[in-house]
């Protein structure tokens, strides 16, 4: 399941990020830092040093807007997450098809992660840059997305997926992992339906007791299939 989410980042937190990231200097380093053995030969960017303070600065604004956005919560049902990473592609620069690595080490704590989903967070503003857009390989065939500053992309981890050269431009962007609460992509789809629809529902003021029941179905099912 492919979902993308409209401003995950207003304008003020998308401006602080980026000041942040203009005045980054020596905190930008090769993304090949961090790429494993299939993704170091196709791998061409920078990202910020996962260690310094620009890092930890963007992250605390990542992880507040990340929890108060619903769209997030619901398609994501996050468990953990990976500490947010940003990336910079300039022209010429590039990232080849490759598939992300099942489980990433969490570098503050050690801790093992479970890479469900994969997000990336677009940055910069569409038409500032040409190329760059983030493609993907679905059960639909290949699906490409570039989205405006501030809106995000989440897919499954599991997916073979690109982002091609950039031929004008500067490309910045923010991605992580999600361990979702719900293991099974199917399961969250589904999942997912359902509380749009019970929005919907509430929205439109239907039945009360029609909407307690499906309310009470959904949390049965998280319940029945959550992994915590």
């Amino acid at each position: 399941m492919l979902v993308c989410i409209p401003g995950v980042l207003d304008r003020e937190a998308l401006a602080a990020v980026r000041a942040r990231l203009d005045a980054a200097g020596d905190a930008w380093v090769d993304g090949r830092v961090t790429a494993g053995h299939q993704g170091a030969p196709v791998k061409f960017n920078q990202q910020i040093d996962e260690g310094s303070a620009v890092a930890h600065e963007c992250q605390a604004i990542l992880a507040s807007a990340l929890e108060r956005h619903p769209t997030f919560i619901s398609a994501a049902l996050p468990n953990l997450l990976y500490p947010p990473m940003f990336n910079r592609y300039s022209e010429g620069m590039r990232f080849g098809l490759h598939v992300d690595g099942g489980v990433r080490i969490d570098p503050r704590t050690g801790r093992k992660l479970r890479t469900d989903l994969s997000a990336t967070l677009f940055l910069s503003d569409a038409d500032s840059y040409d190329g760059g857009e983030l493609q993907m390989e679905d059960t639909h065939g290949m699906q490409t997305v570039k989205l405006a500053a501030g809106d995000m992309v989440l897919y499954p981890a599991t997916s073979l997926h690109q982002v091609t050269p950039i031929t004008r431009g500067v490309r910045l962007a923010c991605f992580f992992w999600v361990q979702s609460l719900v293991r099974d992509a199917g399961d969250r789809a589904l999942l997912f339906d359902m509380d749009n629809a019970i929005q919907r529902l509430n929205h439109s003021g239907a039945d009360e007791s029609a909407r307690r029941t499906l309310v009470g179905t959904y949390h049965n099912l998280l319940r029945k299939w959550s992994d915590t």
